[in-house]
């Protein structure tokens, strides 16, 4: 038996694993908990988290504001040193934490491992910008000598998604931090554990109440932590219906968003593309990771007649190799959904492509025995449907993706736009000219060229969506700038 299985056993059915609340530098019981549960396998129990009141949550909010006073007194290069110590924790027993996070969330334990890295990662390049925190530029005179800085904002409220919710922490949770903000952490009610555990494992090397992490139900205690005079920022990650949620709340106390939500992402391949095993496998790992389910996953793809047979080949190639299952078992390549209502939705958009006549080509077996209870779909191309169709015209936000052919670039251009989503894009071209000529039409917060989805995502850089996926950017400089406000003082000269 390998480690990685016995830290799954561990994490799963015969050691539950217990998460408290974490705020105000100490532990906090409370009298209810959340189940949490394997999608695997629905009827193993994972572990329970901590299920807080909203008194509770009021105390965490209460507990941020105290500490942020000294946290924002603190200079740039000072909260680096101490955010990069605290971020030393982060891969501690990272086989173990990943085991968990794996048995909680359904994904494939390396996917897990990587989530713990992203957190990890993320951190250092916040750090990096300790100088820009405290950067100030000055607008000479006369009549006045303007200087512009950048001040912390407050209390921020972060809440995360269950697909990658360590990671997209990451994308917010340092850059918060460094800008000299204390923070108050809600992880996913279906996934908690995992999280809570990373976030209290950070908060332990903090100043008490700096970094704050509250469980529970979103009904229980998302007003507490969303629409409170006390949270200056709220950060969410979800779909567009739940942004839509946090933002009519917010709005009662006029309190400032970053909303990244989902993206219906299109592919763009031009007839000059040229495949390789690198840039397939990426493209694969970009439609098929995590079942499917990863916002800048790509949902449709267009691709030049020239090219269609080829891309067909090289998907089915590695679609054929695909092992269905459990993360307990170390072969699985493609976990299960993590929720039972996903599962469904999804299968009902098969289905329609399917009566509508499209071709549908399924792969992969589903796990028996055991594991025949569990959110498990085979993935499938969708080859050539009608576009008025929803596996087309909405996010489906799992293991199967419509393949639609064009003759002319302009028609395929105007069909990946044709969305209320614009979070990524990409084309697939030889010609790095056209590369630039088509990528800045594409309507979407980032554009890949000659891939797509996380893995070359480039962290530097701002992330964030147009349309409806999304208000505001993470990560980079201007992330930073989102967790600040602009100050302006102007001297006057005589």
């Amino acid at each position: 038996m390998t480690d990685t299985t016995t830290a799954l056993q561990d994490a799963g059915q015969q050691a539950p694993i217990n998460t408290p609340l974490f705020y105000g530098g100490r532990e906090h019981k409370t009298d209810q908990t959340i189940t949490v549960t394997n999608p695997a396998k629905p009827s193993e129990v994972v572990g329970h988290a901590a299920a807080a009141t909203r008194d509770q949550a009021l105390e965490a909010v209460v507990a941020a504001k105290e500490a942020f006073v000294s946290w924002a007194e603190l200079s740039g290069s000072e909260r680096a040193q101490r955010l990069t110590e605290a971020a030393g924790t982060i891969m501690t027993e990272s086989e173990r934490e990943a085991a968990i996070l794996s048995s909680e969330n359904g994904k494939v334990v390396g996917e897990s491992t990587f989530d713990l890295m992203g957190l990890a990662k993320r951190f250092e390049l916040a750090c990096g910008l300790a100088e820009e925190v405290d950067a100030v530029e000055a607008l000479p005179g006369p009549p006045t000598e303007v200087h512009i800085s950048h001040k912390p904002m407050g209390v921020v409220t972060i809440i995360v998604p269950f697909n990658w919710p360590i990671a997209i922490l990451g994308a917010s949770l340092p850059y918060a931090l460094m800008a000299g903000n204390a923070v108050v952490v809600k992880p996913p009610p279906s996934c908690p554990l995992a999280t809570t555990r990373a976030v209290q494992r950070l908060a332990e090397k903090l100043p008490a109440g700096v970094l704050n992490v509250v469980t529970g139900e979103d009904a229980e205690i998302g007003e507490a932590l969303v629409s409170n005079e006390d949270v200056a920022k709220v950060c969410f990650t979800g779909s567009v219906n739940g942004g839509k949620r946090i933002m009519s709340m917010a709005s009662q106390t006029l309190t400032n968003v970053t909303l990244e939500l989902g993206g219906n992402d299109g592919v763009l391949i031009l007839d000059d593309a040229e495949f390789n095993e690198q840039n397939m496998d990426l493209l694969f790992m970009g439609v098929f990771g995590t079942t499917g389910q990863v916002c800048m996953n790509a949902k449709r793809i267009y691709v030049h007649s020239a090219k269609k047979d080829e891309l067909v080949a090289e998907m089915t190639k590695r679609l054929e190799q695909v092992k269905i299952g459990p993360a307990q078992d170390t072969s699985t390549t493609m976990g299960p959904f993590h929720q039972k209502a996903q599962l469904e939705f999804v299968q009902a958009l098969v289905q329609e492509a399917k009566d509508s006549g499209a071709e549908v080509r399924e792969f992969g077996e589903l796990p028996g025995g055991e594991w025949a209870d569990g959110n498990f779909m085979r993935p499938s191309l969708v080859l050539d449907p009608d576009p008025s169709l929803r596996i087309v015209t909405e996010e489906q936000f799992g293991p199967t993706i419509p393949i639609i052919t064009f003759e002319d670039v302009e028609d395929g251009i105007r069909m990946i736009n044709d969305t209320r989503y614009g979070l990524c894009n990409s084309v697939w071209t030889s010609n790095e000219e056209s590369a630039h000529a088509v990528g800045t039409r594409l309507e979407s917060g980032y554009v890949f060229h000659n891939t797509h989805g996380p893995a070359l995502l480039d962290q530097r850089a701002p992330f964030g969506g147009v349309k409806q996926s999304g208000i505001g950017r993470e990560m980079g400089t201007i992330g930073l700038r989102e967790f600040q406000e602009p100050h302006a003082l102007g001297i006057l000269k005589g």
